[in-house]
């Protein structure tokens, strides 16, 4: 609530015989909150991920893609695998992985690829 007077206007802020409610806020039920689990950058939060290191996994017997690159990627960390731009790489993907990242092969090479640098081949 503005206490004082608008520009060009005589009466106060409030309109005559309206009052503030009194503080029943206090009164209200209380919202439930959403319980918040620290993490730090780099590590997995979820076993998932944690179990999903790229360089321990076989590929599947089937479900291997072949790909083209689309654009250079420069890996984020060592579970990530470095694109160049046109060359051929082998993908796949593993049960409780994020959708948007699959496993990528080059030679000896293996780390996680983001879906969208890719276009997938038969």
């Amino acid at each position: 609530r503005f206490s004082g007077t608008f520009v060009g206007n005589a009466e106060s802020a409030s309109p005559a015989g309206v009052t503030s409610p009194p503080a029943a806020a206090a009164t209200l039920p209380a919202v439930p909150t959403i319980p918040v689990v620290p993490t730090i950058v780099g590590v997995p939060n979820t076993v998932a991920e944690a179990v999903l290191n790229p360089n321990e996994v076989k590929p599947p017997a089937s479900g291997t893609r072949r790909a083209r690159v689309l654009y250079d990627y420069e890996a984020a960390d060592s579970t990530e695998l470095a694109l160049l731009a046109d060359e051929m790489i082998t993908v796949y993907s593993l049960p409780g992985m994020d959708p948007d990242w699959l496993i990528g092969e080059r030679g000896n090479q293996k780390g996680k690829v983001p879906v969208t640098y890719l276009e997938l081949l038969s």
